[in-house]
């Protein structure tokens, strides 16, 4: 039976900003070699897929390598990291690594991914519900766009390989609509949380949705995207994450190494047919 708490995040994400990035009187996660290596793991993730696969491993794996895992599924891109970086969970897996280094470098956090845990890639997908392709989007047409750092240059990115732009050169992990150098439609873009990305559909032309996000709205990118991000050599790769000083607690190297088993990779072939790609 599936352990999991499933939390409502806006209030929480906001707590945990105001509260700042200082430990409330947890040992665990604090990277000082003082957490409990007997207790639990908890790991924060958000539902889809990263959620769906550690429950896989928590009812099929973890308890014959010995290991007791709790998942906590929080619903936006804030709250797990700050989790972390306070120790009220031990590690976390929904992000990629741009987005990461953007958020430690904003917040202060230390928090780094754990070393051989990549485990899978969600393709960045480009939606629409009034055309079949990007090359029938009218002039004018509103694009919405995740409105956070990394996630909006990776948009802008797929559309730019699609033809639709032309980014400034040297544009990178956090170009904006402003870095746009060539916009030969005069498409507008509405930035939004990436969250409420797939509730925008009936609002805009288009919209470039996560992967995690579009499952979650019954979007299959392998099927309904107009256009979609290549694995090949794709830097976004989801990973298992930490606090620094975290990484070699003996919980966490056998979840790392359950997350890139071959029983993992089967299951994320099986159940999502594409639109999420083991990365390992």
């Amino acid at each position: 039976m599936r352990n999991t708490t499933k939390i409502t995040t806006a209030v929480l994400a906001a707590g945990a900003l105001t509260l700042g990035l200082t430990a409330c009187g947890s040992d665990k996660g604090t990277g000082s070699g003082a957490a409990d290596t007997k207790a639990p793991l908890t790991v924060a993730a958000t539902p889809t897929p990263q959620g769906e696969i550690l429950t896989y491993v928590k009812d099929n794996l973890a308890k014959k390598a010995g290991l007791e895992l709790e998942v906590k599924e929080f619903t936006d891109y804030v709250t797990p990291n700050t989790a972390v970086q306070q120790g009220e969970v031990d590690a976390n897996y929904f992000q990629h690594q741009p987005y990461l280094d953007d958020f430690n470098k904003k917040n202060g956090t230390e928090i780094v991914a754990v070393s051989g845990a990549t485990v899978h890639l969600e393709p960045l997908g480009v939606y629409s519900k009034g055309v079949k392709k990007l090359a029938d989007l009218g002039k004018g047409a509103t694009i919405a766009l995740p409105n956070d750092t990394t996630n909006e240059a990776r948009a802008l990115k797929l559309l730019e390989a699609n033809g639709v732009l032309k980014l400034k050169k040297g544009a990178g992990y956090d170009a904006t609509p402003k870095d746009i150098a060539a916009n030969p439609r005069n498409l507008k873009f509405k930035e939004l949380e990436a969250a409420q990305l797939p509730r925008s559909l009936g609002d805009v032309d288009a919209a470039v949705i996560n992967g995690n996000y579009a499952l979650e709205a019954g979007l299959s990118p392998a099927e309904d995207a107009i256009a979609a991000e290549s694995p090949k050599g794709n830097p976004y790769g989801n990973f298992l994450a930490v606090k620094k000083g975290n990484e070699d607690d003996p919980r966490v190297r056998k979840l790392a190494k359950l997350l890139t088993s071959p029983e993992v990779k089967k299951f994320i072939e099986k159940k999502y047919a594409g639109s999420v790609v083991a990365a390992f």
